[in-house]
């Protein structure tokens, strides 16, 4: 099992900044990397969204998503 938990330390422990669903008492191993004050674009998995798009041929897909994903009826040309 192997987890990523972002922490912070105080000065005397790290501290998670969240959840870590781990069993108290037991002994872990942790590795410590900072992490970068500026985000690098290229390691983030949204900088290249665009190549996961799919042409669906559907021209009211964005306005009527709850129609096509839920089964909804659609909204119309009204109510936008």
């Amino acid at each position: 099992m192997t987890k990523t938990v972002k922490v912070m330390f105080d000065g005397l422990v790290f501290r998670p900044s969240g959840p870590v669903n781990l069993e108290a008492g037991k002994k872990y191993t942790i590795t410590v990397k900072p992490l970068s004050e500026e985000a690098d674009a290229e390691q983030d998995p949204a900088f290249d969204i665009a190549s996961l798009a799919v042409s669906t041929n559907i021209p009211d897909l964005s306005s009527e998503h709850d129609h096509y994903l839920h089964g909804l009826p659609k909204r119309g040309a009204h109510e936008r």
